[in-house]
């Protein structure tokens, strides 16, 4: 059975809005001498107003979308991130927060409603956002559940010029448009894509872009550490969030920067046995690695390399935090105590959040390939999140 066979079945308006976006992505192809960078084809194809993946009205989150993230899975999570944004907002005066890519709205309820209880809500929510339909969802969600929140909530358009409080971003990073390199008799070349045969195609070519140069060059020591790559090495290159970094770097004035995803450091990424890269597509609860299936149907994603986000930050002038699990962080942060607020006797809501916290935490869910990391300026105080297993040593 092939892999689309396996795949469930799109609609017919589904399979009409990919194609017209396959047709813009093609017609780029053409004006773009036959070639575009495999980051330009993700690009499009999450991004394209209108038509792609995050900017189209497609239900993307739950059971009806194509993934579930840690804040639908569990309010438990939110409630345990606000422990560690309750003691960064402790030292910061007119403390805000700022979420990047607010998904439903989930994380941002569940934060707000805890941090009410205890007593310590933001001065301001910010969202920045690039999706309308997630932006109407976040601000159903809100008017349903918590209609006396609302007016902490402010939707962006862009990064404002300074920012002082907290700064979140999950499951962001990953879907962050990549360069795909491969590395071969000590040449390098960009992965990207042409239209042949009525269908998209991969093609390599040299690498003109300096700065990928540059980064696919210092790579070469960890793909291919003696020298004797038979095969072609094929992985991802993030330029966008380095970038982003950056772009935080330069409007935190005071405050911390927490980022939660998948990924790992880079001598982890890079290992010389992980040649094929991490590339991976959700649609509709299934993963596979077609970024050409459907596009704008789904999603398309990659893992992080947190030591070229770490570099990226520490060259901008902020510091690195901390760097754990998503299970050490979450512990650590006391989500064991926050679920034993519910007695273990009343096992209809008990039961439920216990598995919830297993999800979140074990190896074999999202414990271990979830990390978080951290970074500061101007704030000395150590982080409760990273308190234990800091493995920063990693990066």
């Amino acid at each position: 059975m092939s892999l689309h066979a396996s795949l469930p079945l799109a609609s017919e308006s589904a399979l009409a809005h990919s194609h017209s976006l396959q047709t813009l992505i093609r017609d780029r192809i053409h004006t773009a001498d036959g070639w575009i960078s495999f980051e330009q084809f993700m690009n499009l194809a999450l991004y394209a107003p209108g038509m792609g993946y995050y900017t189209c009205g497609t239900t993307k989150l739950g059971s009806a979308g194509d993934f579930v993230t840690a804040p639908e899975i569990s309010p438990l999570f939110g409630r345990t991130l606000a422990q560690q944004v309750l003691q960064i907002s402790r030292q910061i005066n007119r403390a805000d927060i700022l979420e990047f890519g607010a998904g439903s709205g989930k994380l941002a309820l569940d934060l707000l409603l805890e941090l009410e209880k205890l007593d310590a809500l933001p001065n301001k929510y910010f969202i920045l956002e690039v999706s309308a339909e997630l932006r109407q969802r976040q601000h159903m969600l809100f008017a349903s559940k918590a209609p006396h929140l609302e007016h902490l909530l402010e939707w962006l358009e862009q990064l404002p010029s300074q920012f002082d409080g907290v700064i979140l971003a999950n499951e962001v990073l990953d879907a962050m448009p990549i360069h795909i390199v491969t590395w071969h008799n000590n040449t390098l070349y960009e992965r990207g894509v042409i239209w042949e045969n009525d269908q998209f195609a991969w093609q390599d070519r040299p690498i003109h872009n300096a700065e990928l140069h540059d980064s696919a060059s210092q790579l070469i020591p960890l793909v291919n550490p003696n020298n004797d790559l038979i095969h072609p090495y094929v992985s991802e290159i993030n330029l966008a969030a380095t970038y982003f970094m950056r772009s935080l770097a330069s409007i935190l004035h005071q405050g911390v920067i927490l980022l939660i995803d998948y990924g790992f450091g880079r001598t982890e990424y890079y290992h010389p046995q992980r040649n094929q890269g991490t590339l991976m597509c959700h649609y509709r609860h299934y993963a596979h690695n077609d970024p050409f299936y459907l596009p704008g149907l789904q999603d398309i994603t990659c893992h992080v390399d947190f030591s070229a986000i770490t570099r990226a930050a520490e060259d901008a002038g902020l510091l690195l935090a901390g760097y754990t699990t998503q299970a050490h962080f979450l512990i650590n942060c006391g989500i064991t105590k926050i679920l034993a607020q519910t007695s273990s006797e009343d096992s209809s809501n008990y039961l439920p959040q216990a598995n919830q916290l297993q999800k979140l935490v074990s190896p074999a869910e999202m414990g271990e390939l979830f990390k978080v990391i951290a970074f500061e300026k101007n704030f000395s105080e150590s982080l409760i999140g990273f308190r234990s297993r800091d493995m920063s040593r990693l990066l």
